[in-house]
C-alpha cells in the first residue's frame, strides 16, 4: 500500500508541477516563471534555515532544563520536509513547503500526524 502511494506521488506530483509551470509560463512568460521558481527557492531556504535554527534552540533549551523535546523534534522534522519541498523546483511543492513553515499550519499538521501515529500504534 505504502509503495503504491509513493508511486502515485512520484508520478502525479511532477506531472502536476510541470502542467502548472507551463500554464504560469504562458501567463507571465518563461523568464518570469523561472525567476519565480528561483525566488521561492531562495526565500524558502532562508526561511527554513531560520525556522530550523529556532527549533534547534528550543530543543537545546528543553534538554538543558531536563525536559523531553518531543514536540520540537516533530517541528524540526516538518521544517526539514519544508526545506526539501522548497528547494524542489515547482510551485505546488513551494506552497506546501511555505505552509509547513507557518507555525499555525504546522500545529494543524502535528495534530493530524499525532492522530495518525496513535491510530497506527493501536493496530
Amino acid at each position: 500500500m505504502f509503495f503504491l502511494v509513493l508511486l502515485v506521488l512520484f508520478v502525479t506530483v511532477p506531472l502536476a508541477e510541470l502542467a502548472l509551470l507551463l500554464r504560469v509560463g504562458d501567463w507571465v512568460g518563461m523568464g518570469n516563471t523561472l525567476a519565480l521558481v528561483i525566488l521561492t527557492g531562495v526565500v524558502g531556504a532562508t526561511l527554513a534555515r531560520y525556522q530550523g535554527l529556532r527549533v534547534l534552540a528550543n530543543i537545546q533549551a528543553d534538554l538543558s532544563q531536563g525536559r523531553m523535546p518531543a514536540p520540537f523534534i516533530l517541528d524540526g522534522l516538518m521544517v526539514l520536509v519544508a526545506a526539501v519541498l522548497l528547494i524542489t523546483p515547482g510551485l505546488i511543492t513551494d506552497v506546501v513547503g511555505f505552509l509547513l513553515l507557518v507555525p499555525g499550519c504546522r500545529s494543524v499538521v502535528k495534530g493530524w500526524l499525532r492522530r495518525v501515529l496513535e491510530r497506527k500504534l493501536r493496530q
